[in-house]
């Protein structure tokens, strides 16, 4: 037995969550992991874990029963923009009717704590500025929309259930846990640093640059990068928050700084001192020409000061992770 506050981590074997669990760990709380391992890695996980699907309610409700839960963090859900065009009702499903049911087996435990993974996709097509919370919702995926959905879910539940619930709306996830231990893998991968990465290392034959002619200074999309590090730390310091009895709301995670994809490419050769190998492709249905946070509303609730997620220190972690878990094919 314990007397650490439990908190449940939907998607704890991922990318995030499982970052998320360790920082959990190192504050002083105990995590258990819910997870159906579609996309997940057992390996990745420290903590207790249960494998199992959010639309399974029964397992859900004997999760709740077991453990005294204080507080859930939830990052499951798909998350592959290009995937949710083709097939939309994946991500409804999965996404929108998955949180519903954590959200009814929450309230059937008495459990009203919520920090909830959100995404700057949110926001849809924007223009050149960094995103304040208050910008127009107009998300153009599914994606997108099914977390929109899931935000207007738990501004709901918050008033009239006593909720309290923080969307974390969070621009792109990079970098990997300094110590070396986890970081970003996946059977398909689609995220920029990472595939670039596994370009470099003979993985991926057929890296593409999508889209050289958006309405930027040098054709590529602009994104705000933010290590997994700083992110896990904002979600420890939203559930601290929670557990004081704060309301929560929605607030952004990023740098306020947005490189474009050509900048991240000389970065990565920077630091590797290689060229990734690259052709240009079209532009990808769904895909936003500029998406950077203003995290002003963060830095001032969350007291939100990412550490880790200047560019270098997110190329470095990530480059040292890829070397671990792919190496690098002899030629």
């Amino acid at each position: 037995m314990t007397n650490r506050p439990t908190v449940l981590v939907t998607g704890g074997a991922g990318y995030i969550g499982s970052h998320a669990c360790r920082a959990l760990v190192a504050a002083g709380y105990q995590p258990v992991v819910y997870d159906n391992l579609s996309t997940g890695h057992k390996s990745f996980v420290a903590s207790p874990l249960v494998t199992g699907d959010l639309l399974d309610e029964a397992t859900l409700a004997r999760v709740f029963t077991e453990h005294e839960v204080s507080a859930v963090m939830h990052f499951a859900a798909a998350s592959l923009v290009g995937e949710s065009v083709i097939d939309p009702q994946k991500y409804y499903i999965n996404n929108v009717l998955g949180t519903l049911s954590l959200l009814k087996a929450m309230r059937n435990a008495g459990c009203h704590r919520i920090v909830f993974s959100s995404t700057g996709a949110v926001y849809g097509n924007a223009d050149s500025k960094a995103l304040p919370e208050n910008f127009a919702c107009a998300p153009i995926n599914p994606y997108g929309a099914s977390k929109w959905m899931i935000e207007r879910m738990l501004a709901d539940y918050r008033a009239a259930y006593g909720f309290g619930a923080f969307c974390l709306r969070y621009f792109n996830a990079s970098g990997a846990d300094p110590a070396g231990g986890i970081g970003e893998l996946r059977d398909n991968e689609t995220h920029l640093i990472p595939r670039a990465m596994m370009a470099l290392q003979g993985h991926v034959g057929d890296f593409a640059v999508f889209g050289d002619d958006y309405d930027t200074p040098d054709g590529t999309a602009i994104r705000d990068y933010i290590h997994v590090t700083d992110l896990a730390a904002a979600h420890v310091a939203a559930l601290k928050l929670l557990l004081e009895g704060h309301a929560g709301g929605s607030f952004n995670l990023g740098t306020g700084t947005g490189f474009s994809v050509r900048e991240i490419l000389s970065a990565i050769r920077q630091e590797t001192g290689r060229e990734v190998p690259h052709v240009i492709k079209p532009q990808r249905p769904g895909d936003p020409t500029y998406l950077v946070a203003d995290p002003s509303a963060a830095r001032k609730v969350l007291d939100f000061v990412p550490s880790h997620s200047d560019l270098p220190t997110i190329i470095r972690t990530a480059w040292a992770w890829h070397q671990k878990a792919h190496p690098l094919q002899q030629t």
